[in-house]
């Protein structure tokens, strides 16, 4: 599956778009990962903990997004746009990546 930010591909012709897809990503960083990564920032150190969380999350809404573009029978996907949000409040530290583009078939 090609997965593009940019609305086409050059050399290529759409034959059909196929709609919107979406995907989401949703990790909460537990309380021990929060006080380690608190730690690092103190020192000035990067915070992997929760890069790695960014990037699990990124990861699985892309994947959800590309199995949703797959059942339409798209090939590519579109102008993908990704947004990150912290969900704090009565969720704690969740994370989530969201994630969505056009399915399209070439």
């Amino acid at each position: 599956m090609i997965m593009v930010t940019t609305p086409n591909i050059d050399g290529k012709d759409v034959k059909k778009y196929l709609g919107i897809v979406n995907g989401e990503g949703l990790i909460g960083a537990n309380v021990y990962k929060d006080i380690f990564s608190g730690v690092r920032d103190v020192v000035g150190g990067r915070t992997s903990t929760y890069e790695d969380e960014l990037k699990k999350a990124r990861e699985i809404a892309l994947k959800s997004m590309e199995e949703k573009a797959e059942a339409l029978g798209a090939n590519a996907i579109l102008n993908v746009r990704l947004k990150y949000s912290n969900l704090g409040g009565t969720m704690g530290n969740t994370i989530l990546v969201s994630v969505n583009g056009t399915a399209v078939l070439y």
